[in-house]
């Protein structure tokens, strides 16, 4: 099943959610794949330094995972393809109009964008201003 590569389509009809819980980035270094996957991270990375995991907060502080910050995340509901070109920009950018830092994951149904945990209900209001601009 193929997703949406039309920018303005996506962006009229993405409705972003706040995903339950709170969520650090952390990394570990010891590529144990077993522990990793005894962690359920939403989302992992192997980068040369280690490898990132995306962790819900108590899971991290389990662990005793080391972060610096606390997270919501914003699932973008609208199946946009991989191939799209300028969601990600376009998303990064009206958040950074409101002060609002995005760390952006493309998975292969949504984009998830995780924001300062204070900031989520901003972000979301922010980014729902696609849809006004898109219907007027």
């Amino acid at each position: 099943m193929s997703g949406i590569t039309d920018l303005d389509v996506l962006l009229q009809n993405m409705e972003p959610q706040i995903r339950e819980g709170e969520f650090v980035f952390c990394t570990d270094k010891s590529q144990d794949y077993e522990l990793v996957a005894r962690l359920k991270p939403i989302a992992s990375f192997l980068e040369d330094e280690g490898m990132t995991l995306v962790l819900e907060k108590h899971v991290a502080q389990q662990h005793g995972y080391q972060f610096d910050s606390v997270f919501k995340a914003i699932t973008l509901t609208v199946h946009s393809s991989l191939d799209a070109v300028g969601l990600t920009a376009a998303v990064a950018n009206k958040l950074t109009d409101k002060g609002i830092s995005a760390n952006v994951i493309a998975a292969y149904y949504h984009d998830h964008v995780f924001v300062q945990l204070d900031k989520a209900e901003q972000a979301v209001a922010a980014l729902k201003e696609f849809q006004i601009r898109n219907t007027h």
